[in-house]
């Protein structure tokens, strides 16, 4: 509204200024207020004309770039990288245009925008090409706005727009870090605080499936010495187990759990990395995610089933209005008996230490990862972080995601 007030206004200047020059060549008369009069109306058609210049039909494409390589199919990257973008615009018709200046807008999908702005002059084909890179991106799933694109006569008095839509959806998966080994997962979370799941735990075969790292206590005859010799570094042999037990990840979206946006991130990122382990090492994974709306997946060993976690993780928010004990209560039937729950929660004290006794008698092993606040480590020597590792629990706390592998490899923290 503000923009067509100034242009109204302008014509009204223009017009009037028309009229005087007008008024001036029949009082005056002369060859001074002719070719006054003369000027100033091929001025003004040139302002008119403008209005045909083609940027109100103009088209565009984009292409993105993931790591210097031209994405194609499905887009998809990890929270934290860049994306250059590269938009193609064509402008149609004929009549001259000094520049044209590009907006672009990246939406995410709660509605939060970045604004990106550049400007190219066009060449005898009347096309430009123009370039940017964006920032850091968080996880979730981004769209493109309409591109705007918008012109001005060489005296700057109006702008002409035009837009054209080229969407690119694209994902931005959690950040995740690879995890070599996880004994309490591989042994069937045996332990002091597993004798009720000890018969359920996976037994290993006589074929091999693999080589993996060496792991202080290994036999002699689980020592690879073909893969030992060659890379100059311990290795033993994996063998494939007759079945592996179902695990099921919790994702706590209590809102009230988290101080901030940077805590749940990281509580996302954790379920994703045991998530990817867990899914090479061919154990049946499930997920509880309880928000607004109960979300999850029976554990399942297909390979579509990491995939369609993943998805999931790329949406989901902290929008749970249910603590952790009232929220695994309320779905005790995507717990199925026998399984082993991971809880990725910050929550603590007495709500978190109730979750893990009710698992405990419903015959699920649970395991708790506690996201620990940055601001503070005396989450690592609570009360209720001693009574549950007393009570034989197996209990991890990490802070950042980074201190995640060396965490679950060795054992509980």
């Amino acid at each position: 509204m503000l923009t067509f007030s100034r242009a109204l206004t302008r014509w009204r200047v223009i017009g009037l200024l028309y009229v005087f020059s007008l008024l001036f060549l029949l009082f005056q008369g002369g060859k001074t207020s002719l070719m006054l009069f003369c000027i100033f109306n091929v001025l003004l058609a040139y302002l008119l004309l403008g209005r045909f210049s083609g940027i109100g039909s103009v088209s565009g494409g984009r292409k993105l770039q993931f790591g210097g390589q031209f994405a194609g199919g499905e887009r998809v990257l990890s929270a934290g990288s860049r994306v250059e973008v590269s938009l193609a615009v064509q402008l149609p018709g004929f009549w001259p245009a000094p520049y044209v200046l590009v907006r672009d807008r990246l939406v995410r999908q709660n509605g939060s925008e970045l604004p990106f702005e550049a400007s190219f002059v066009p060449n005898y084909k009347r096309m430009g090409e123009v370039s940017y890179t964006t920032p850091p991106l968080e996880r979730g799933i981004y769209r493109f706005a309409p591109t705007v694109c918008s012109t001005c006569d060489i005296f700057g008095l109006f702008e002409h727009s035009g837009s054209f839509v080229n969407a690119e959806p694209f994902s931005v998966y959690p950040q995740t870090v690879p995890i070599r080994y996880w004994p309490q997962l591989r042994t069937g979370a045996k332990g002091p605080y597993s004798t009720s799941a000890t018969q359920r735990a996976a037994k290993e075969t006589t074929q091999i499936n693999g080589v993996r790292e060496y792991i202080y206590g290994d036999r002699l005859s689980r020592i690879h010495w073909n893969a030992t010799a060659r890379t100059g570094q311990w290795k033993s042999k994996e063998f494939e187990r007759e079945s592996l037990p179902r695990t099921v990840f919790v994702l706590d979206r209590y809102a009230g759990a988290y101080a901030n946006g940077d805590e749940f991130e990281l509580a996302v990122s954790v379920v994703a990395s045991i998530a990817q382990f867990s899914f090479r090492s061919s154990t049946s994974i499930g997920l509880l995610s309880a928000g607004a709306a109960k979300e999850g997946f029976s554990a399942k060993a297909s390979p579509d089933q990491l995939e369609l976690m993943m998805n999931h993780f790329v949406r989901v928010q902290p929008d749970g209005a249910t603590p952790l004990y009232r929220t695994l209560r309320q779905a005790d039937a995507m717990l199925p008996y026998g399984s082993f729950a991971v809880i990725v929660s910050p929550q603590g004290g007495e709500e978190t230490v109730r979750a893990m006794e009710w698992l405990n008698r419903r015959g699920i092993v649970p395991l708790l990862i506690h996201i620990r606040g940055k601001e503070s480590d005396q989450g690592m020597n609570a009360e209720w972080l001693k009574l549950l590792r007393r009570s034989g629990f197996g209990v991890y706390s990490v802070a950042s995601l980074q201190e995640l592998p060396a965490v679950l490899e060795g054992g509980s923290q």
